[in-house]
C-alpha cells in the first residue's frame, strides 16, 4: 500500500533512498529529504506491507509527474514491489497529469511498462 511520507518516517525514507546510486552520499541524501519536506511539488511515498519496504519520489513540473526516485529494500527485491509502487503512482496521479520518468528511473519504468504490456496479452 502506498502511503505519504511524513517526518516521522525520515530515517526509514533516508535508508531506502540511500540504495539509489545518485543519493548514497549522506549530504546529498539529507538535501533530497529536505527538498521533499520543503517543496510542495516534490512528493515522497512509501510502500508499506507489514513493514515499509520501498520508496518512490515524484516531482511535479509542467503538467507532468516525474518519477525521480524508486527504491526497494534489497532483501525484498524481485518480488514486484517496485512495479506495484509505479502502478500505484500511476493511479494516484492519473487524473492530474502525465506520468514520466527522469534519467535515474527511466530504465526501470520502461521495464515496468514492458511487463504490464506482456501480462495483458
Amino acid at each position: 500500500m502506498l502511503i505519504r511520507y511524513k517526518k516521522s518516517f525520515e530515517k526509514i525514507a533516508m535508508g531506502l533512498l540511500s540504495f539509489m546510486p545518485e543519493v548514497t552520499d549522506i549530504r546529498n541524501l539529507q538535501d533530497v529529504i529536505r527538498q521533499y519536506d520543503a517543496d510542495p511539488d516534490w512528493h515522497l511515498f512509501l510502500w508499506k506491507e507489514e513493514d515499509i519496504l520501498g520508496a518512490v519520489g515524484v516531482r511535479l513540473e509542467g503538467g507532468r509527474a516525474v518519477v525521480q526516485h524508486v527504491s526497494v529494500n534489497p532483501s525484498h527485491r524481485n518480488q514486484g514491489i517496485g512495479r506495484r509502487m509505479i502502478q500505484s503512482i500511476r493511479l494516484h496521479f492519473k487524473d492530474q497529469c502525465e506520468i514520466c520518468a527522469d534519467t535515474a528511473t527511466e530504465t526501470f519504468m520502461e521495464k515496468c511498462d514492458e511487463e504490464s504490456a506482456s501480462s495483458q496479452l
